[in-house]
């Protein structure tokens, strides 16, 4: 079941294809309203964030990110099983998006990165958080009214490249004073000559 708001901006489904409501004109946010598979889920539980870094890389919708993870120091099961999700995301993303060229981000956040509300320099940026508390929305003409997408729920935001000026805002929550960490994924379109 997808439901759509009142004014189409923001749809909302309990399925990977309610993500492709982001192709409607007005649509500004599509949000896949999951929970993290049980064994990812409980694999997450003991990892520790101290122990593993950062993951950026470009690559093509088919590609296995394992050895980046495994060069991240991820250690499986949760190697494996991120992966095989990650992996289900980046195909996901680029049938939204028509292309197979693709950049992906997967970081521990333990400050209040991008704290203002802002609309991003792309045409589709998928987000989702892992760990912690999910990224945060608003409308761009009601800023007092957040909103927050769930742990494991999947986000596409409609950046300024397709919609300018933005209805959709979003942020990372304000995390610094609390003590939390999140572990987030962005994957965007990657600009440039093809993949060689």
């Amino acid at each position: 079941m997808t439901l759509v708001m009142p004014d189409d901006i923001v749809v909302l489904g309990h399925d990977r294809s309610s993500l492709d409501a982001i192709a409607r004109p007005d649509a500004a946010l599509a949000i896949w309203w999951r929970s993290l598979p049980d064994a990812l889920r409980a694999a997450l539980a003991f990892l520790d964030l101290d122990t593993v870094d950062d993951v950026s890389l470009d690559l093509a919708a088919g590609e296995a990110i394992d050895g980046a993870l495994a060069d991240a120091s991820y250690a499986d099961p949760v190697a494996t099983l991120l992966a095989e999700d990650i992996g289900l995301l980046v195909r996901r993303h680029a049938a939204l998006i028509g292309e197979d060229r693709l950049r992906l981000r997967l970081e521990v956040v333990e400050t209040d990165a991008c704290r203002r509300f802002h609309a991003d320099f792309v045409t589709l940026r998928l987000l989702c958080s892992y760990i912690g508390p999910g990224t945060q929305w608003c409308r761009a003409d009601a800023a007092d009214a957040v909103c927050e997408v769930p742990t494991g729920a999947v986000a596409v935001f409609k950046g300024r490249l397709l919609l300018d000026p933005p209805t959709i805002l979003h942020r990372s929550p304000p995390i610094s004073a609390t003590g939390e960490r999140r572990l987030v994924l962005a994957i965007d379109p990657l600009p440039g000559p093809p993949i060689a």
